[in-house]
């Protein structure tokens, strides 16, 4: 009878020699891991900033370039710090003579509609599909 075995990308879970459960990381794992992770990230990141941009308001495209300037790539945070930025997004107009999509609430608009795209993208990177 062989002895029950557990593996994961991050360890084994054995029966020693002893009898007794034995836990082995792989040593590798989070160097492997942590790269696919952080360019997962920075893959959302991008994607939020370039998919939110036909649905950002427009004028001087201040706006707009406030988001890319605001965003540190792969922190996890995308901020547009225009200062007029919170008023633009929470303004209920839809749709102006720069765009039927550009309006307020920019990022939750476009969430709805690209959400799974960028999510599988990031999953690709990750190294984990399903």
């Amino acid at each position: 009878m062989t002895k029950p075995r557990i593996d994961t990308p991050r360890g084994s879970v054995f029966i020693g020699k002893n009898g007794k459960a034995k836990l082995e990381f792989n040593t590798n794992f989070q160097r492997k891991w942590q790269g696919n992770y952080s360019a997962a990230q920075a893959f959302v990141d991008s994607e939020v900033l370039r998919l939110s941009e036909p649905f950002t308001p427009l004028l001087t495209s201040m706006l707009i370039k406030s988001g890319i300037l605001g965003t540190d790539i792969g922190s996890g945070t995308v901020e547009w710090i225009a200062p007029y930025a919170k008023a633009q997004y929470y303004r209920p107009r839809i749709g102006t003579q720069t765009g039927a999509l550009r309006g307020g609430f920019w990022f939750e608009r476009m969430k709805a509609i690209h959400r799974n795209r960028i999510i599988e993208g990031a999953r690709r990177i990750a190294g984990r599909i399903g």
